[in-house]
């Protein structure tokens, strides 16, 4: 089977010759890998960041958060109102604020999350994070961060002192009033009365995946909870878990209609929207930055078929003397612009799929060689690289660098194929 005439002439110009030319053929085809290549990792690694933070959210943290204007004393009944409302599938009462925590010397000022723990079952996946010991929450018990726990030095079986903001809040009043001269038979020792620690056992350790929950919270029972901050039976809000978390809004709605309006429900996407927002942002703003890249190659094989028109300029006469067409010449260095392209898609998607396959096993090395820390655990809040391969989006990035490469050929090709054969066989 004969090849096209432009096929046929394209291909014959871009065999390898010892020239200057297919040097810069070469630098063409390695640009737009190298353009394909990053674009394929970068925006891999920033989709499969924002799906990891999402199910790391969505494991640690519930679809809904209701709560009210001030403390939620008839819990009980909300929660049940709440779990009765179409495409719910569970809902838990829930106390969560900061406290002061000691151990061994070392203090830190975490949160507490005072939870029902066979409530919680049905809300989130807490016994998935266990690394180490049990989810048990009886008595005065809790479980704490890996990160948590390797700032403060402890383990399981270790006891950490917990101090409440309400009583530091009280003695703090308390001091003023002596200040202002009241009661000033009260003795340091009496005040420090006042500041009631309690002692909470460590029964597990839990590791979600992500530094911030890992380094800043406690779990306790929900009644340890309510006594830290004194809330007596009352609860700082209800957790809920519906059908599917996308519907979330969807269902946010129909818990309105049941509690009415003098609730504040959030979904998780209300409560990490400006992450979210951020992530997205910054990957499409990436996507263009890279795309950049492949521009640059674009004008390495536009560079390269200016020359070449200059070096085949008799040729191109003597092709357009024997009645070559305009829309063959076109085709001639279009047809090495469309060839040049195929080959630096393909290459770079072979390596940038590597690359995203190996992703961790090269930040390793490159810590190694480098002596630095590429991704790190503490900013980036995940112990490796996530990344997710999206097809749709290997489809855009292969199309986009493709239909460059083509457009970057076809301005050359153009004014090739408007050459007059007179004036380029007149030297000749």
């Amino acid at each position: 089977m004969t090849k096209p005439f432009s096929l046929f002439l394209a291909l014959r110009y871009l065999k390898p010759k010892r020239t200057f030319l297919s040097l810069i053929t070469v630098i063409s085809i390695l640009g737009v890998t190298l353009g394909i290549m990053v674009l394929i990792l970068v925006i891999s690694v920033m989709t499969g960041f924002e799906q990891e933070l999402r199910r790391k959210v969505l494991g640690f943290d519930a679809h809904l958060v209701v709560g009210g204007e001030t403390i939620i004393y008839d819990w009980p009944d909300r929660t049940q109102s709440v779990a009765s409302v179409q495409g719910v599938t569970g809902a838990a009462p829930f106390v969560q604020g900061p406290v002061l925590a000691e151990f061994m010397g070392r203090r830190l000022a975490p949160k507490i999350r005072g939870i029902d723990a066979e409530a919680e079952s049905k809300v989130t996946t807490l016994k998935d994070f266990m690394v180490a010991g049990e989810l048990k929450l009886e008595g005065n018990e809790t479980v704490i961060g890996s990160a948590l726990a390797s700032i403060l030095g402890c383990g399981v079986g270790d006891t950490i002192t917990v101090y409440s903001p309400g009583n530091l809040e009280q003695i703090v009043d308390e001091i003023n009033q002596l200040e202002q001269g009241a009661d000033k038979k009260k003795t340091a020792g009496q005040l420090r009365e006042m500041v009631l620690p309690m002692e909470l056992q460590v029964t597990g350790i839990f590791e979600s995946g992500r530094y911030l929950y890992d380094s800043e919270f406690m779990l306790v029972p929900l009644h340890i909870a309510q006594e830290i901050y004194g809330l007596g039976d009352g609860v700082h809000g209800i957790t809920v878990k519906t059908v599917h978390p996308y519907r979330a809004a969807e269902i946010r709605d129909e818990v309105y209609r049941t509690l009415g309006d003098d609730f504040r429900i959030s979904t998780w996407m209300d409560l990490n929207r400006e992450l979210f927002e951020a992530i997205h942002m910054e990957r499409n703003v990436m996507f263009f930055i890279l795309l950049f890249i492949v521009i640059v190659a674009a004008f390495g094989i536009m560079n390269t078929l200016i020359t070449v028109t200059v070096q085949k300029t008799r040729e191109i006469g003597i092709l357009k003397a024997l009645g070559a067409r305009t829309g063959q010449i076109v085709g001639i260095f279009v047809g090495q612009g469309i060839v040049v392209g195929i080959f630096g898609t393909l290459i770079g998607l072979g390596t940038g799929i590597w690359l995203v396959q190996y992703r961790n096993q090269v930040s390793q090395w490159l810590s190694g060689v480098m002596g630095i820390e590429i991704f790190p655990k503490s900013i980036y809040q995940f112990s490796e690289i996530p990344a997710e391969i999206v097809p749709s989006d290997v489809a855009i990035i292969c199309a986009s660098a493709f239909l460059i490469c083509t457009v970057a050929a076809v301005i050359p090709a153009w004014f090739a194929a408007r050459m007059d054969p007179v004036s380029a066989l007149r030297y000749e």
